[in-house]
């Protein structure tokens, strides 16, 4: 252990007190602005998928309570009248296994770092085909559902939904079922006694109201979140990684000096 004087003690924890809060003030403001910037990239989804991106329309009061007013010439529809529940099999557990996160939707699940048990076999898990919604029956409450970009299968205790018709389109689906306002939405229509054991069955989510642009806007709103959203996206990767190289710095500059290998300079 490195056993420097105790004056030299004093001299290393001052300096390194000093630089420190700086490096954590810096860490702490840059996490408040990431905090800010996916506030923001929420906001713009949702004001978009619910509201639509043309300014200056004419309104209607909606039967969705946290919705307000909608665009004069949007719908609203009960989920029974949107989509229907399919429980396809797999016979062979052959196909690609797919998870379902509130963080990143339906993805494969050899793209995840998932240290979960996993089934030896997956017979009988449940197809889930591209453009169906995936939902994660135990962690709807959290928004864990999506849109599938991906033919494959999902757990037997999850849920797979079809649309009836080509109502949505699928990438403006996508955003709307994970909004923040919708996934309380779910929380409230889910079953169970502590938030770790909610549950949103079928005739649940059959029972929520959601609003119906027409499918023409439906597809620009999705063109400007295509396009917007990637551009926030980016930038808190940018801050993300900026924490983590200061972190990295602060671990290395006190690494540094109680070992001995810099001294602190002279003021």
């Amino acid at each position: 252990i490195a056993f420097p004087e105790y004056k030299e003690q004093e001299k290393i924890t001052e300096y390194l007190e000093m630089k420190c809060q700086k490096i954590d003030h810096i860490i702490e403001k840059t996490k408040s602005s990431i905090v800010e910037y996916k506030k923001f990239k929420q906001s713009i989804i949702t004001q978009a998928v619910t509201k639509g991106i043309v300014p200056e329309r004419l309104m209607k009061e909606c039967d969705i309570n946290w919705i307000g007013k909608i665009p004069q010439d949007w719908k609203v529809q009960r989920g029974k009248n949107l989509f229907i529940e399919i429980n396809e099999r797999s016979t062979t557990g052959e196909e690609e296994l797919l998870t379902v996160s509130h963080i990143t939707g339906v993805t494969p699940r050899k793209n995840k770092n998932v240290n979960m048990f996993m089934s030896e076999s997956l017979v009988d898990y449940k197809i889930c085909h591209e453009g169906d919604i995936a939902a994660n029956t135990m962690w709807m409450w959290q928004g864990a559902i999506g849109v599938s970009k991906y033919y494959g299968v999902i757990s037997p205790s999850y849920n797979t939904y079809r649309q009836k018709s080509d109502t949505y389109d699928a990438d403006y689906l996508e955003y709307l079922l994970r909004i923040p306002q919708l996934v309380a939405t779910y929380a409230a229509h889910s079953t169970g006694i502590t938030a770790s054991r909610l549950r949103l069955y079928p005739q649940g989510f059959f029972s929520i109201l959601f609003p119906v642009p027409p499918r023409k806007e439906q597809q620009e709103i999705a063109v400007y979140l295509n396009k917007k959203i990637p551009q926030i996206d980016q930038l808190i990767i940018k801050k993300e990684k900026f924490v983590d190289e200061l972190k990295s710095y602060k671990r290395s500059l006190i690494y540094e000096y109680v070992t001995g290998k810099k001294e602190v300079p002279e003021f």
